[in-house]
């Protein structure tokens, strides 16, 4: 079965297989392949799998099937933006806690669904292996064949040896991951023990090597070469998978892509473009403009947001502004700006965002300079609730700023700009091009991105407690915020130096929601937005504290009044 696209561009395969209950009544064995079209193709991958029923249950054949449908079906149905290792861990999770509870429901019956289970995802230039049980995964390259996965099998005699590892027997599942890099080539071989046990590795690699033109016969011969030793007892499949094209592509091929629509012309009042009747600029910056459009097919008004022609020779640029669509047609939340859906063709690129009324936190701050705790929580809360939504779907947001939140005149509070978000699911594809740009902006940035690391969820945290911090005080948080050499060393200046009325434990939750070291941070927003609300006792004041910690200014200021005082007693008493 050939499986493929545009060859120059997408990951494409040729597969084939065989199974046999062999001397067994019934086969227990299940294998297949899923390979969806575009863009899931590029998105999510190709899966294959490969599921041995324990013969010892009632209802191996069962388990296997349940099992091995179960990840081809729900596979593609996680979201585009998770990782493979989380989408697959998740579903591998619920298929165990599923398998487990059924056949446990029956004392008498213990184990009576457990099944091996080995699958690989093969996703741009990486093959990404989920394996538990003595089911196997080989790689067959020129250099001879490897076995990718070990086996989960104890054994107490040369005769006598059981499985200590199975989808199904434990409620705790201790599944093996790896990746591996694909090569144009490969041929990777999912197989049963009902083969592997019975053949060596040269005669595997001899009846693939002679028959990979024809992958169903080799899958056949390696079957049938298990049943002619007289020895195998156990149901028989194999799976063979050859990688035919890899998504290589050249960094102008990308461009060409990325480049396919133009930047439309400067809008002006009365333009229309493909049904959108352009009312007024709303916005306009070095990097985009928005406009304020009203939908002509049913009279809505919408923001339409354009790129400037400043990056119009920008693959990165356009990346990224392609890639904000992306990430707001994706998440559905009351805190996050909603990006619609494309229901016409476009002439020129651009996106269409629900239209907001109100003003951006930036100007909400200049109009509250000493705002209240209470107002401030409830502000960030909705932050925060918006946050979860983009961590929730494996993203992190990466610049988040008092001017890319937005409080309608509901008072409902949005992040309206996600152009730098990093998605889990989407860095695990192969790009010719090259990210080193500082995403974000210095002064609310966590340290870890600034220094070239990946961040994750708690760098998000760090920069809404910066904004927190500038909320309530005015000021940021930090002694040379903007310098990026000093970042990990700059100090921490207390709030209570600009605002004595906040409590000494808002102070600590604060401080530690923004340590350099992310380790050291909140793990979770949740924990943070508790703590903004609970005095935590690790953060109350046991002392009275000095002068040079509740205000260094007022103590060094004192301290140079007193020592001028005591030269001048000193000279004067020197002089009589």
């Amino acid at each position: 079965m050939n499986i493929h696209g545009d060859m120059s561009a997408q990951l494409s395969i040729t597969s084939g297989s065989y199974s046999s209950r062999g001397i067994k009544e019934e086969n227990q064995d299940f294998h297949g392949l899923v390979a969806p079209d575009e863009p899931l193709l590029t998105t999510k991958g190709i899966a294959a799998v490969v599921c041995d029923g324990m013969s010892a249950s009632y209802a191996g054949r069962e388990a296997s099937e349940t099992c091995g449908k179960g990840f081809l079906a729900d596979y593609l149905s996680t979201p585009e933006s998770w990782t493979v290792q989380k989408s697959a861990q998740k579903i591998i999770g619920a298929l165990n806690s599923w398998l487990y509870s059924k056949g446990h429901q029956n004392a008498q019956e213990r184990y009576g669904l457990v099944t091996t289970f080995s699958a690989a995802v093969f996703k741009s230039n990486t093959a990404h292996i989920f394996h538990v049980g003595d089911s196997r995964i080989y790689r067959l390259r020129e250099d001879g064949l490897e076995q990718l996965t070990r086996d989960h099998r104890v054994w107490i005699s040369p005769e006598k040896n059981y499985l200590n590892r199975a989808i199904g027997i434990d409620i705790h599942l201790d599944m093996d991951y790896r990746k591996a890099p694909l090569q144009v080539g490969d041929i990777y071989l999912f197989s049963t023990d009902g083969v592997h046990d019975y053949l060596s590795d040269a005669e595997i690699l001899r009846i693939i090597r002679q028959n990979q033109e024809d992958l169903e016969r080799a899958a056949r011969l390696l079957v049938e070469t298990a049943l002619e030793t007289g020895n195998s007892q156990d149901n028989l499949t194999a799976q063979l998978i050859r990688i035919e094209t890899l998504p290589l592509q050249e960094a102008d091929e990308l461009y060409h892509q990325l480049t396919e629509l133009p930047f439309p012309p400067d809008l002006q009042s009365g333009n229309i473009i493909d049904g959108y009747k352009i009312i007024r600029e709303v916005h306009a910056s070095k990097r985009s403009q928005c406009y304020l459009a009203i939908d002509t097919e049913n009279n809505e008004q919408v923001l339409i947001k354009t790129p400037s022609v400043n990056f119009e020779d920008d693959p990165d640029y356009i990346e990224s502004f392609l890639m904000e669509e992306w990430v707001g047609r994706r998440i559905n939340n009351h805190h996050v700006l909603k990006t619609y859906e494309k229901t016409r063709k476009r002439s020129f690129l651009y996106h269409v965002t629900e239209y907001l009324e109100g003003q951006t936190l930036r100007e909400w701050m200049h109009d509250h300079p000493e705002p209240g705790l209470a107002e401030v929580r409830a502000i960030v809360e909705q932050i925060a609730r918006g946050l979860l939504a983009f961590h929730r779907m494996e993203m992190v947001h990466r610049d988040l700023k008092p001017e890319n939140i937005m409080i309608d005149r509901h008072g409902v509070v949005k992040i309206i700009d996600f152009g730098s978000t990093k998605i889990g699911g989407l860095e695990e594809i192969f790009t010719p091009l090259e990210h080193d740009n500082l995403v974000g902006t210095v002064d609310y940035t966590a340290p870890e991105f600034i220094q070239g690391e990946p961040g994750d969820t708690r760098s998000d945290l760090y920069s809404l407690a910066v904004i927190t911090y500038e909320m309530l005080s005015g000021h940021l948080p930090y002694t040379n915020p903007s310098n990026m050499r000093t970042i990990r060393r700059r100090e921490y200046i207390p709030i209570r130096q600009y605002r004595p009325d906040i409590p000494e434990w808002v102070n600590g939750a604060l401080k530690k929601a923004m340590m350099a070291d992310p380790d050291k941070r909140y793990q979770e927003i949740s924990e943070f937005l508790y703590d903004l609300s609970h005095p935590n006792p690790a953060f109350a004041s046991t002392r009275s504290r000095p002068l040079i910690e509740r205000n260094p200014v007022k103590f060094w200021r004192t301290a140079a009044i007193i020592m001028l005082l005591a030269n001048f007693v000193l000279l004067t008493l020197l002089l009589r």
